[in-house]
């Protein structure tokens, strides 16, 4: 059944794909949106990189960082908030001109590239994905063995979905959500047996608040990736975007923000992001 939703959805991209075309006749990206201002970034919640204050602000190291770049170009940064698993279908609706939300480089839970749904721009920071599970369970889900037929949650189309399936060898085991957040809350609900997320979340958010009971199990020793930003096919703004992350490299500014937000460990050096 899975496999005939994914038949599925991808039909539904390429018809996506063919209307935003169409729509857009010879007009570019970076055209429509210096016309209009702004660009749109598509975003889920949760820190660093997204998320509300006490004020209710949204903050984040790619909040901050979108911002940047929008005023290197020239132009505002806004946000929209989407369901990941969906993430493409906003892409290339024209909902949302960017995927901007701790976006790896890397594969699809299908095992197919993402570069083949998305043009990515420059890598900006290091990530991996990550194990959790209740405090109290750490000792007893000690070995990726005991993980097998397990229950795993994860946000549905994220890189921790193909993990979570090879974890508990079989996809029928694993229940997709609309964010990690959502995720992180049914595990903390005791629905579940571990959830696999972003290291970057898991690192800023379990063990405290509203996920205190929560605990990184390091049973599982995940490879590294790199987050970029998602642009459309063939698009003109990646380059524009690449040019703006140059230009906060060298003036300093992307530092400023990793420092802010903890993340100086896994900014990419300048020379190793082209």
């Amino acid at each position: 059944m899975k496999r005939i939703l994914s038949m599925a959805l991808s039909v539904v991209m390429v018809l996506s794909m063919l209307i935003a075309f169409s729509a857009c006749g010879s007009d570019s990206d970076w055209a429509k949106i210096e016309k209009d201002g702004y660009f749109t970034c598509g975003i889920t919640v949760y820190a660093p990189m997204n998320y509300f204050d006490d004020d209710g602000n949204l903050v984040g190291f790619d909040t901050e960082f979108a911002k940047a770049v929008a005023k290197e170009l020239g132009v505002e940064a806004k946000f929209q908030v989407i369901e990941w698993p969906n993430k493409y279908l906003e892409l290339e609706s024209g909902a949302i001109d960017l995927i901007w939300n701790g976006f790896t480089y890397g594969l699809e839970s299908d095992g197919v590239s993402r570069t083949e749904y998305v043009d990515f721009t420059r890598s900006y920071l290091e990530n991996k994905q990550c194990l959790v599970t209740k405090a109290d369970k750490v000792d007893e889900l000690n070995d990726i063995e005991k993980l097998k037929g397990l229950k795993a949650v994860v946000e549905g189309g994220s890189s921790g979905q193909g993990v979570a399936n090879e974890l508990t060898g079989s996809e029928d085991n694993v229940t997709t959500f609309a964010s990690q957040a959502a995720a992180l809350m049914e595990l903390m609900a005791g629905n579940a047996d571990f959830a696999v997320i972003d290291y970057q979340m898991a690192n800023a958010m379990v063990g405290q608040g509203d996920y205190a009971d929560l605990a990184i199990n390091s049973a599982y020793e995940p490879e590294s990736e790199v987050y970029a930003i998602g642009c459309r096919k063939g698009s003109d703004l990646t380059e524009k975007v690449n040019e703006a992350i140059d230009k906060l490299y060298a003036n300093g500014t992307l530092e400023e923000i990793a420092a802010k937000y903890n993340l100086t460990g896994s900014l990419i050096p300048a020379d190793e992001n082209k």
